[in-house]
């Protein structure tokens, strides 16, 4: 049987993989946004896990609500991009850093 701290290793190395992708390339947008995804699903399979562990649905709910957040995120975040790429023609970071109205 899998125990408790199987997932929540597996947790933190999916949180640790991100940290490391957002603080290593700081140049491509899609890259940061994927990041930030997987980091979200590494605090996901912590609160399942607590949940089913624990006997309580509470984590499971909240998932749940976490899940629409990041699908709205993603789909603003890339509607955005999308903008941006139209405007500037480039994705990369640096180039973002002055904005005209």
């Amino acid at each position: 049987m899998i125990a408790l701290s199987d997932y929540l290793m597996v947790g933190a190395i999916l949180f640790s993989l991100s940290v490391a992708g957002i603080f290593l390339n700081r140049k491509n947008v899609i890259l940061l946004l994927m990041c930030i995804e997987l980091m979200l699903l590494a605090v996901n399979i912590n609160f399942i896990a607590f949940s089913y562990f624990l006997g309580d649905t509470a984590g499971q709910v909240f998932v749940f609500f976490i899940l629409t957040v990041a699908a709205a995120e993603a789909a603003i975040g890339l509607a955005i991009l999308v903008v941006l790429f139209r405007g500037r023609r480039t994705i990369n970071v640096a180039d973002m850093d002055t904005l005209k109205g």
